[in-house]
Protein backbone atom coordinates (compact mmCIF):
# COMPACT_ATOMS: atom_id res chain seq x y z
CA UNK A 1 0.00 0.00 0.00
CA UNK A 2 1.10 3.44 -0.99
CA UNK A 3 1.59 5.88 2.03
CA UNK A 4 0.08 9.17 1.60
CA UNK A 5 3.69 10.85 0.86
CA UNK A 6 4.15 8.52 -2.50
CA UNK A 7 0.79 9.18 -3.35
CA UNK A 8 0.72 13.00 -3.31
CA UNK A 9 4.15 12.48 -5.39
CA UNK A 10 2.25 10.72 -7.55
CA UNK A 11 -0.63 13.17 -7.97
CA UNK A 12 1.87 15.52 -8.62
CA UNK A 13 4.19 14.00 -10.95
CA UNK A 14 0.58 12.84 -13.10
CA UNK A 15 0.16 17.09 -12.81
CA UNK A 16 3.58 17.67 -14.07
CA UNK A 17 3.70 15.68 -16.85
CA UNK A 18 -0.08 16.55 -18.34
CA UNK A 19 1.42 20.14 -18.42
CA UNK A 20 4.93 19.63 -19.73
CA UNK A 21 4.79 16.21 -21.66
CA UNK A 22 7.71 14.65 -19.74
CA UNK A 23 8.71 13.15 -16.17
CA UNK A 24 10.11 15.61 -13.37
CA UNK A 25 13.37 15.03 -12.44
CA UNK A 26 14.44 14.08 -9.26
CA UNK A 27 15.37 17.84 -7.95
CA UNK A 28 11.89 18.79 -9.20
CA UNK A 29 10.01 16.50 -7.55
CA UNK A 30 11.75 17.10 -3.97
CA UNK A 31 11.33 20.77 -4.73
CA UNK A 32 7.45 19.74 -5.57
CA UNK A 33 6.87 17.96 -2.08
CA UNK A 34 8.93 20.38 -0.21
CA UNK A 35 11.77 17.16 0.13
CA UNK A 36 15.70 18.51 0.30
CA UNK A 37 17.20 15.18 0.38
CA UNK A 38 17.23 13.58 -3.22
CA UNK A 39 17.13 10.28 -0.95
CA UNK A 40 14.21 10.99 0.28
CA UNK A 41 12.78 11.43 -3.01
CA UNK A 42 14.20 7.99 -4.09
CA UNK A 43 13.02 5.94 -0.98
CA UNK A 44 9.32 7.08 -2.53
CA UNK A 45 10.04 6.48 -6.22
CA UNK A 46 11.28 3.12 -5.01
CA UNK A 47 7.98 2.47 -3.03
CA UNK A 48 6.15 3.23 -6.45
CA UNK A 49 8.27 0.97 -8.28
CA UNK A 50 7.77 -1.85 -6.18
CA UNK A 51 3.89 -1.61 -6.15
CA UNK A 52 3.62 -0.97 -9.84
CA UNK A 53 3.24 2.48 -9.98
CA UNK A 54 6.14 3.82 -12.59
CA UNK A 55 8.81 2.50 -14.29
CA UNK A 56 12.05 4.15 -13.60
CA UNK A 57 15.45 4.40 -16.64
CA UNK A 58 17.71 5.57 -14.20
CA UNK A 59 20.09 6.79 -17.09
CA UNK A 60 17.46 9.74 -18.07
CA UNK A 61 17.21 12.56 -16.18
CA UNK A 62 13.40 12.23 -16.92
CA UNK A 63 12.93 8.48 -17.39
CA UNK A 64 10.16 8.24 -15.03
CA UNK A 65 7.04 6.55 -16.96
CA UNK A 66 4.02 6.38 -15.23
CA UNK A 67 1.57 3.41 -15.05
CA UNK A 68 -1.42 3.80 -13.60
CA UNK A 69 -3.66 6.68 -12.94
CA UNK A 70 -5.52 8.19 -9.37
CA UNK A 71 -8.91 7.98 -11.78
CA UNK A 72 -9.74 4.28 -12.47
CA UNK A 73 -11.37 5.00 -15.48
CA UNK A 74 -9.55 7.19 -17.21
CA UNK A 75 -6.25 4.23 -16.28
CA UNK A 76 -9.12 2.06 -18.96
CA UNK A 77 -8.61 4.83 -21.53
CA UNK A 78 -4.92 5.20 -20.95
CA UNK A 79 -4.52 1.19 -21.03
CA UNK A 80 -5.71 1.67 -24.74
CA UNK A 81 -3.36 3.31 -26.15
CA UNK A 82 -1.21 1.52 -28.59
CA UNK A 83 1.19 1.98 -31.39
CA UNK A 84 4.80 2.83 -31.73
CA UNK A 85 6.19 5.77 -28.99
CA UNK A 86 7.39 9.10 -30.19
CA UNK A 87 10.36 9.35 -28.14
CA UNK A 88 11.88 12.81 -28.83
CA UNK A 89 12.82 14.76 -31.55
CA UNK A 90 16.09 14.36 -34.12
CA UNK A 91 18.14 16.57 -36.03
CA UNK A 92 18.19 17.20 -39.54
CA UNK A 93 20.40 19.65 -39.61
CA UNK A 94 23.08 20.56 -37.02
CA UNK A 95 23.53 18.31 -34.30
CA UNK A 96 21.39 18.68 -31.69
CA UNK A 97 21.59 16.97 -27.95
CA UNK A 98 19.25 13.31 -27.92
CA UNK A 99 17.24 13.34 -24.99
CA UNK A 100 14.85 10.05 -24.98
CA UNK A 101 11.28 11.40 -23.58
CA UNK A 102 7.50 9.76 -24.90
CA UNK A 103 5.32 13.03 -26.55
CA UNK A 104 3.04 10.65 -28.00
CA UNK A 105 2.08 7.97 -29.93
CA UNK A 106 2.00 6.44 -33.73
CA UNK A 107 -0.85 3.77 -33.89
CA UNK A 108 -0.19 2.39 -38.04
CA UNK A 109 -0.61 -1.13 -36.93
CA UNK A 110 -1.41 -2.27 -40.10
CA UNK A 111 1.81 -0.72 -41.91
CA UNK A 112 4.16 -0.80 -38.73
CA UNK A 113 3.14 -3.58 -36.71
CA UNK A 114 3.95 -2.68 -33.46
CA UNK A 115 7.29 -4.08 -31.89
CA UNK A 116 9.53 -3.69 -29.08
CA UNK A 117 12.74 -2.84 -31.58
CA UNK A 118 10.61 0.85 -33.37
CA UNK A 119 10.58 4.10 -32.03
CA UNK A 120 9.50 7.21 -33.62
CA UNK A 121 11.17 10.35 -33.96
CA UNK A 122 10.37 14.26 -35.27
CA UNK A 123 12.68 15.96 -37.71
CA UNK A 124 13.89 18.71 -36.58
CA UNK A 125 15.98 20.84 -39.82
CA UNK A 126 15.98 20.66 -43.70
CA UNK A 127 19.39 18.52 -44.54
CA UNK A 128 17.69 15.43 -45.40
CA UNK A 129 14.83 17.21 -47.74
CA UNK A 130 16.36 15.95 -51.06
CA UNK A 131 15.54 12.34 -49.74
CA UNK A 132 11.90 13.45 -48.79
CA UNK A 133 12.10 13.96 -44.61
CA UNK A 134 11.59 16.96 -44.24
CA UNK A 135 11.31 19.42 -41.04
CA UNK A 136 8.01 18.36 -38.97
CA UNK A 137 7.85 14.53 -40.36
CA UNK A 138 8.19 11.37 -38.21
CA UNK A 139 10.66 8.96 -38.72
CA UNK A 140 9.84 5.73 -37.91
CA UNK A 141 13.10 3.80 -36.56
CA UNK A 142 14.61 0.10 -36.62
CA UNK A 143 16.82 -0.37 -33.66
CA UNK A 144 19.95 -1.90 -34.10
CA UNK A 145 23.55 -1.16 -34.06
CA UNK A 146 24.44 -1.54 -38.05
CA UNK A 147 23.49 0.21 -41.51
CA UNK A 148 24.18 -0.64 -44.70
CA UNK A 149 25.52 1.31 -47.59
CA UNK A 150 22.75 4.18 -48.40
CA UNK A 151 20.64 3.49 -44.93
CA UNK A 152 18.90 6.64 -43.50
CA UNK A 153 19.66 6.39 -39.46
CA UNK A 154 19.83 7.67 -36.74
CA UNK A 155 23.24 7.97 -35.42
CA UNK A 156 24.62 8.95 -32.11
CA UNK A 157 27.94 11.22 -31.75
CA UNK A 158 28.39 11.88 -27.86
CA UNK A 159 25.08 13.02 -26.74
CA UNK A 160 24.10 14.47 -29.84
CA UNK A 161 22.04 12.62 -32.48
CA UNK A 162 20.86 13.34 -36.17
CA UNK A 163 19.59 11.45 -39.00
CA UNK A 164 21.32 11.62 -42.07
CA UNK A 165 22.34 8.43 -44.71
CA UNK A 166 25.18 6.55 -43.83
CA UNK A 167 28.13 5.66 -45.87
CA UNK A 168 31.37 4.06 -44.87
CA UNK A 169 34.55 4.47 -46.76
CA UNK A 170 37.83 2.77 -46.54
CA UNK A 171 39.00 4.70 -43.42
CA UNK A 172 35.65 6.71 -41.89
CA UNK A 173 32.08 6.51 -41.71
CA UNK A 174 30.47 9.65 -43.38
CA UNK A 175 26.99 10.41 -42.08
CA UNK A 176 26.07 12.33 -45.15
CA UNK A 177 23.09 14.57 -45.83
CA UNK A 178 20.50 15.04 -48.71
CA UNK A 179 20.60 18.53 -48.87
CA UNK A 180 23.93 20.46 -50.48
CA UNK A 181 24.12 23.21 -47.85
CA UNK A 182 24.66 21.04 -45.07
CA UNK A 183 28.10 19.46 -44.50
CA UNK A 184 29.03 15.60 -44.64
CA UNK A 185 30.23 14.41 -41.53
CA UNK A 186 33.22 12.42 -41.38
CA UNK A 187 34.14 10.18 -38.24
CA UNK A 188 37.75 8.13 -38.82
CA UNK A 189 37.10 6.32 -35.54
CA UNK A 190 34.24 3.98 -34.73
CA UNK A 191 33.67 4.91 -31.31
CA UNK A 192 32.76 8.38 -31.91
CA UNK A 193 29.86 7.49 -33.92
CA UNK A 194 26.96 4.45 -32.97
CA UNK A 195 24.30 3.89 -35.53
CA UNK A 196 21.02 3.90 -33.13
CA UNK A 197 18.39 2.81 -35.65
CA UNK A 198 17.47 2.61 -39.27
CA UNK A 199 14.75 4.60 -40.56
CA UNK A 200 12.19 2.08 -41.87
CA UNK A 201 8.84 4.21 -42.53
CA UNK A 202 7.69 7.89 -42.93
CA UNK A 203 4.67 9.61 -41.28
CA UNK A 204 3.61 12.81 -42.69
CA UNK A 205 0.22 14.75 -41.21
CA UNK A 206 -1.01 16.51 -44.74
CA UNK A 207 -2.39 20.14 -45.07
CA UNK A 208 0.79 21.50 -42.95
CA UNK A 209 2.61 24.06 -45.22
CA UNK A 210 6.00 22.89 -45.43
CA UNK A 211 9.17 24.76 -45.89
CA UNK A 212 11.68 23.63 -48.79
Amino acid sequence: MLNDKAREIYRLMAGFVAEHGSSPTIREIGEMVSITSTNGVRYHLGQLESEGWIRRNKKLARGIQLLKDLDPARSRRAEAHSGIPIIGRVAAGLLAGAEEEIEGYVSLDEMFPARDDLFALRVKGQSMKDRGILDGDVVVVRRQQHAREGDAVVALVGDDATVKTFRRTADAIELVPENPDFPTLRFEGEDEVRVAGVVVGLVRPMGIARRT
